[in-house]
């Protein structure tokens, strides 16, 4: 799986060590989304948005369309507050090129790269879809302040991002808001989307946090605004399939999947060829599938034959199981999981109220909105299926058609009365066959996730149940911290583990530092647990390892590299926010940012060892599980 689904392969972020970069104005430039999908025919050009009035870009219906070409409204003195080096370097951009004014006006909404004398160059635009928010259908909803600036091609890894401004002003999509972004939100989007990154979780990217300090926004207060220039390899999402489907709109539906494929994947071919055995998550070929089918080909037998319409499907299920997967595995609960905001690429996307868990509870919601849980992080595999199932009903007519998918009567006229209980059957066992398969990659992605994280080196079919579960049983009952059990479990010395003694006094590492916390829990019934669970995962390890030294010593390396020291949780996200919105600190965000980017170090290079600490320490017992609004 690691193979086709690795981080570079998702997030795109992977540079060159020899690769210095280039400048912002000798950065390849491209428009491929607008040049090839349907935009909003009441400005069917740049040079028609453009000379509207700015006022005339504002909220209203938009059909038969995927975007509208709109541009960002003018931010008076902005502050560019904090970039990230490591999203400078996968965008290709050389270092130093922030403290460029081009720089500094891109990202503050304040430059474009088309010119009205010559109506030449790139438009900005902001996309057209729908969604399901909470279970219910809501209508037309789209890029509401985020507008799209230009695609960039990376000289060295030839990987191409959407540029995006997040809180840039009102486009036709911002209903009854007013297209601006808070900074208090924005602080959270430009860490998290970092911090994800670097934790390999597929994941949209953040370039840069701006401060428009003469921009109050009013939410539940009046607030300072802010610009996140962002970037993603595409910004489209289930519901850009869901707005076309409840529209009827068969024909961009097809435009729409076309495009995916050849312009947002790496063509037809690259897609998963069909699975010669029913999905498992054991078997080599669910995890790594055979690819390169010639996009005419139809494979398999009736009723589930599938065209390449259904291997785009399986393509995009397969992504977001894998990225579920490293969800739950660090605990990171996105808190808004509706279709507009679940990736068609498998990205983490659209950060509002999320949260990394802090004590394990499975029925957390960072949302306080979610009085049903129906986001919490129990919940997150089986909502991303609700949504894929919502995408597998907007594709299922192409799914469904067969071999007789590129007929031109099917194409021109639709389903014929005659056709449909054909078409229908085979969408429906594709679909069902797609959701054996979603859940068979999610199981087999977690599973490896979770054996690295806690330091197995090799396959055992008894470690789910004897060890994964009964240590997640375990934090869940002594309300144990989440990632702080496996950063503090790759320390654990086998030696130490031989004796009941030894293994009891080894799990009072795992304590809060007020002791131990739960209902009904006593200190020595706690200890005796995680005593009992070490024992086994000693005797699991040995196995690996051995039980000298050397063995520990390695295994430690090992452990460290994928369970995290530093995560940005919500107090220290909080505490970040406070002191720069409310305290007027700057290098705040760059320390925070250097540690998000780095998150498997023992320490860095923040100038302060005594704060690096506090926020990788024991969260403060009032700050522990905060939740928020999807205000921001």
């Amino acid at each position: 799986m690691t193979a086709h689904f690795s981080s570079t392969t998702l997030n795109g972020s992977s540079n060159g060590a020899t690769f210095v970069g280039v400048s912002l104005q000798d950065l390849p430039k491209s428009d491929t989304f607008t040049s090839k999908l349907p935009p909003d025919p009441e400005f069917p050009t740049p040079s028609a948005s453009h000379n509207a009035p700015r006022e005339d870009l504002g909220p209203r219906m938009v059909k038969g369309a995927l975007y509208t070409y709109v541009r960002p409204e003018e931010t008076v003195d902005p502050e560019l507050l904090g970039i990230s080096p490591a999203a400078m370097g996968d965008i290709g951009l050389q270092s130093g090129e922030e403290a460029t004014p081009d720089f500094k006006a891109l990202v503050a909404g304040n430059k474009t790269y088309w010119d009205p004398s010559t109506e030449k160059g790139i438009y900005p635009w902001a996309q057209c879809y729908g969604g399901y928010q909470f279970g219910s259908w809501a209508g037309q909803l789209g890029d509401g302040r985020a507008i799209s600036l230009f695609e960039a091609t990376n000289p060295s890894t030839q990987t191409r991002y959407e540029i995006q401004l997040k809180g840039a002003g009102k486009t036709p999509y911002s209903r009854f808001a007013d297209g601006k972004a808070v900074l208090r939100s924005s602080i959270r989007e430009f860490i998290v989307s970092e911090a994800l990154n670097a934790l390999h979780i597929p994941s949209t990217r953040a370039l840069s946090l701006t401060l428009a300090p003469k921009s109050k926004v009013r939410r539940e207060r009046m607030e300072p605004g802010a610009i996140v220039a962002r970037f993603a390899q595409s910004w489209l999402r289930i519901g850009t399939f869901d707005i076309l489907r409840a529209r009827g709109d068969r024909k961009n539906v097809r435009k729409l999947a076309t495009y995916v494929a050849e312009n947002v994947y790496s063509g037809w071919a690259s897609l998963p060829s069909i699975l010669p055995e029913p999905a498992s998550a054991t078997s080599s070929s669910t995890i790594n599938p055979a690819r390169e089918v010639p996009p005419e080909k139809t494979e398999g037998v009736s009723p589930g034959e599938e065209n390449r319409f259904a291997r785009l499907y399986r393509e995009i299920a397969r992504r977001n199981a894998i990225t579920v997967a490293y969800w739950q595995a660090y605990a990171f609960t996105n808190g808004v999981l509706n279709t507009d905001n679940t990736s068609l690429l498998g990205l983490s996307l659209d950060f509002g109220p999320f949260a990394f868990l802090d004590n394990f509870d499975p029925s957390y919601t960072p949302n306080h909105d979610d009085h049903m849980l129906r986001y919490s992080y129990r919940n997150q595999p089986s909502i991303i299926w609700w949504n894929l199932l919502r995408l597998g009903e907007s594709l299922g007519e192409l799914i469904g058609a067969g071999s007789r998918v590129d007929e031109d009567q099917f194409i021109n006229e639709g389903v014929t009365k005659a056709f449909a209980p054909e078409l229908i059957q085979r969408a429906e066992t594709i679909i069902e066959r797609v959701g054996d398969e979603y859940k068979a990659v999610f199981l087999a992605e977690y599973t490896r996730l979770m054996r690295q994280r806690f330091g197995l080196a090799s396959e055992n079919a008894k470690d789910f149940d004897e060890l994964f579960s009964k240590a997640l049983d375990t934090m869940e009952a002594l309300e144990l911290d989440f990632n702080h059990f496996f950063r503090r479990l790759s320390s654990v010395k086998v030696k130490d583990l031989e004796s009941e003694e030894g293994r009891k006094w080894v799990a009072g590492r795992f304590f809060h530092a007020e002791g131990v916390t739960g209902l009904g829990n006593t200190e020595e019934g706690a200890r005796e647990r995680i005593a009992k669970w070490l024992e086994r995962w000693r005797i699991r390890v040995q196995d690996d390892w051995g039980n000298d030294d050397e063995g520990d010593r390695k295994r430690e390396v090992e452990m460290k590299k994928v369970n995290p020291k530093f995560v940005p949780r919500s107090w220290v996200l909080d505490e970040l926010i406070q002191r720069v919105e409310h305290g007027g600190e700057r290098d705040v965000i760059g320390q925070v940012m250097e540690m998000a980017l780095n998150p498997f170090e023992d320490a860095w290079e923040t100038g302060d060892r005594k704060q690096e600490e506090r926020w990788c320490g024991d969260v403060p017992r009032g700050n522990r599980q905060m939740m928020c609004s999807c205000s921001s």
